[in-house]
């Protein structure tokens, strides 16, 4: 299964900056939380992005480990390696696409995390089992994704503004379903820990940043919805109505994040 799908980074900030600004809640200190990462670990990070996840890896060990984050996408990491040098280097950033072959050793890794991304894998077994393989025996796996009540209202808008159904999106509709069934096959054991994050608005301009940007980074997945950008402007401009009303009706917007992380032990 191809995902037709490519990160862009402005608008994949922007979502960032929203959840931080807007959530009562810290993702990144739930995920430290449920790790519980020991010192001297050995972890990968897949699809690593712009390095987030490593760097938080980073200072919470207070450098004390060996961390390797892999990406496809040479922007990505290309902004990783400039975080990196502030850093003084302490992370190994490669080229690594999680469709293919990793380019790495097998049995080497404490802990490989694969956070808002392996939704997007083309052969989900295959990219889970390149994982299975690097780790060492006892190493763990966690992964995060959406889980199917994710984001209600942002969908619940944008289907009242076009009376459209909403496209199936690569996350909430695979990551507790096909991804935590391929987990289960290939490890242990596994456990699931959810984290809930309301995001909540008392303006329609933040919600609107968001929805903006959700639809254009993922753009390729609401192609039934506009072509041009035209299209695109007017769509915004209808779920700026149905915002404003339901902002006007209920005092404010609430649209909670429902992430779902799965601990999978070798």
């Amino acid at each position: 299964m191809k995902i037709e799908y490519r990160e862009t980074t402005n608008d994949l900030q922007t979502r960032i900056d929203i959840h931080s600004k807007y959530g009562a809640r810290d993702i990144d200190a739930w995920m430290l939380d449920v790790l519980k990462l020991q010192p001297g670990s050995v972890i990968l990070d897949v699809g690593c992005g712009a390095g987030k996840q490593c760097f938080s890896y980073h200072r919470y060990l207070q450098g004390d480990a060996t961390i390797t984050g892999g990406d496809v996408n040479p922007e990505l990491l290309a902004q990783a390696q400039e975080i990196n040098r502030q850093y003084g280097n302490p992370i190994r950033f490669i080229s690594l696409d999680f469709n293919k072959v990793f380019p790495l050793e097998g049995n080497q890794y404490d802990l490989v995390s694969c956070c808002f991304a392996i939704y997007y894998a083309e052969d989900i077994p295959f990219t889970i089992s390149e994982m299975h393989r690097v780790l060492k025996t006892g190493g763990r796996l966690f992964t995060t994704g959406p889980m199917p009540r994710n984001k209600q209202l942002f969908y619940d808008i944008i289907r009242e503004a076009t009376g459209k159904p909403i496209p199936p999106m690569p996350g909430s509709s695979r990551y507790s379903s096909q991804i935590f069934s391929a987990i289960q096959e290939r490890f242990s054991k596994v456990e699931t820990h959810i984290f809930e994050n309301p995001l909540i608005f008392e303006s329609v301009d933040p919600f609107l940043a968001y929805t903006r940007a959700s639809l254009s980074e993922d753009r390729k997945l609401w192609n039934s919805f506009f072509q041009s950008k035209d299209d695109f402007e007017a769509i915004m401009s209808a779920i700026k109505e149905v915002a404003l009303h339901r902002l006007k009706t209920d005092g404010k917007l609430v649209m909670t994040k429902v992430v779902g992380g799965f601990v999978a032990t070798k």
